[in-house]
C-alpha cells in the first residue's frame, strides 16, 4: 500500500493514517528480552516504549524501528535512567535485523541481529559502545497459540576488554485472540540469569499494545526486581 495521496499532508496525518489502516501481522515484542524470528512487516515502522521501575532507579525507554527494504529491520533508540539521587544517565541502541528463515505457522524461523549498546556518561561518551550478536529462532505450535523462542549471542564489554556469552528462552501463550502470557528467562556469561513474566493486551488488534510484567534475577529476593509498563505502536506498509 502507498500513500501517493497523503504526500501533501502533515506528517502527523501520515504516521496516525498508517497505525489505523489495515493491519499487519502480529510479531512478539517488548516486554520481552528473548527476542523473535521476526521482523516488523516490510516498508512498515514500529515503536516500542516502556517505563521499567526498579530498586532505586527507573528507566524510560523508546525504540522506534522501521524496515526500509523488506528484510532489514532498523532500529536506534535509547533510555533516560534516573536515580534515587537525582541524577540521570543515557542508554543508546543501534541494531539491524534480517530473517534468515521466516517463521512459518507450526514451523520454525532464524534471524540475525547486531548492533551497538552505548552508555555515554559511563563511557567518557564515547559514542560506538559495545558491539553485539545474537541468532534468535522461533518456533511455532499449536497454529501459533504457542510460539517458544531462543536468543544465542555475545557482546564485546569495551571496559572489560572481553566478550561476553548470551542467551535467552521465552514463550508467548494465546489466552484470547488479545490476551497473550509472556515468561522468558536470559542471562550472559559471569552474571547471574534473570526471569521475567507479563501479560500482553491488545488495545487495537494489530496496531495498538500495551503490556506490564515483573522480572528479577535468579537469588536476588528484593534488589534486582522490576517492574515495567509498555505501550507499542504497528504501522501499515507506508515506506514504499
Amino acid at each position: 500500500m502507498t500513500f501517493t495521496k497523503l504526500r501533501h499532508t502533515h506528517p502527523v496525518s501520515v504516521i496516525m493514517a498508517a497505525l489505523l489502516l489495515s493491519p499487519p501481522a502480529v510479531h512478539a515484542a517488548r516486554p520481552m528480552i528473548t527476542d523473535d524470528a521476526r521482523t516488523v512487516d516490510s516498508y512498515a515502522c514500529q515503536v516500542e516504549s516502556w517505563i521499567r521501575t526498579n530498586r532505586g532507579s527507573r528507566e524510560y525507554w523508546a525504540l522506534p524501528a522501521c524496515n526500509f527494504t523488506g528484510n532489514l529491520e532498523l532500529t536506534l533508540g535509547g533510555a533516560r535512567i534516573s536515580d534515587a539521587t537525582g541524577s540521570e544517565t543515557t542508554d543508546l541502541i543501534f541494531q539491524g535485523k534480517t530473517l534468515l528463515k521466516p517463521l512459518e505457522t507450526n514451523g520454525y524461523g532464524v534471524a540475525f541481529a547486531a548492533g551497538y549498546a552505548a552508555h555515554p556518561a559511563a563511557q567518557n561518551g564515547r559514542a560506538l559502545g559495545d558491539p553485539y550478536f545474537y541468532v534468535p529462532v522461533s518456533f511455532s505450535f499449536a497454529d501459533d497459540r504457542v510460539v517458544l523462542h531462543t536468543n544465542t549471542g555475545a557482546k564485546h564489554v569495551r571496559d572489560e576488554g572481553r566478550a561476553r556469552a548470551t542467551w535467552g528462552l521465552g514463550s508467548e501463550t494465546m489466552i484470547t485472540p488479545r490476551v497473550y502470557l509472556i515468561a522468558e528467562t536470559f542471562g550472559e556469561t559471569r552474571t547471574n540469569a534473570s526471569y521475567q513474566l507479563g501479560v500482553r493486551f491488545w488495545i487495537v488488534p494489530n496496531h495498538v499494545q500495551v503490556d506490564t510484567t515483573y522480572g528479577n534475577q535468579y537469588g536476588s529476593k528484593h534488589d534486582a526486581r522490576w517492574l515495567s509498563v509498555g505501550l507499542r505502536l504497528l504501522s501499515v506498509p507506508f515506506l514504499k
